[in-house]
């Protein structure tokens, strides 16, 4: 399948057609609020996000960020790149729970040593989320975890036409 026709980024912008494979690890300062229930499930300005060709950011939080509201669950999955993910919901009371909703990597491949006790989610099931103040979109498709920022331009994987890229 031909690679797809990648956006022009525009000032201040990012394709995500530079960034690299394998993906890359990186700190973030931004702050990030994740809301369910009517509840702040984690506010924090300690982020890593991996960029990866062809996928908005994915940004991974410190467990400790999440307080009381995640569950280790029994689902794992493999990433050829990080390693065994293990799953978490996020439950709230008074809410229904966000089942699988995240992911971490109890032991990281080597190569991402920042990923190590952080938790990525899925945005779409959250209330919100905002990334300095800015609501994030989920990346398309539901099966990828990115963050959608206008910041950021595409096509991106996940959407349907994209499983080959």
């Amino acid at each position: 399948m031909p690679r797809p026709r990648p956006e022009p980024a525009g000032p201040g912008q990012e394709s995500v057609w530079d960034y690299p494979r394998p993906p890359r690890a990186e700190r973030d300062r931004r702050r990030a609020v994740l809301r369910h229930g009517g509840v702040v499930v984690a506010d924090t300005t300690d982020l890593v996000r991996v960029l990866e060709t062809s996928h908005p950011p994915t940004f991974y939080l410190p467990r400790s960020a999440f307080g009381t509201y995640l569950t280790p669950v029994e689902r794992t999955t493999f990433c050829e790149w990080k390693g065994v993910a293990r799953y978490v919901d996020v439950g709230v009371r008074g809410a229904a729970p966000l089942r699988e909703v995240g992911w971490w990597y109890p032991e990281p491949d080597r190569r991402y040593p920042d990923l190590h006790d952080r938790v990525a989610v899925y945005a779409g099931p959250f209330d919100e989320i905002t990334l300095d103040g800015v609501r994030v979109e989920p990346q398309p498709g539901g099966f990828y975890g990115g963050w959608v920022t206008p910041e950021v331009v595409g096509p991106f994987k996940g959407g349907e036409g994209s499983w080959g890229w």
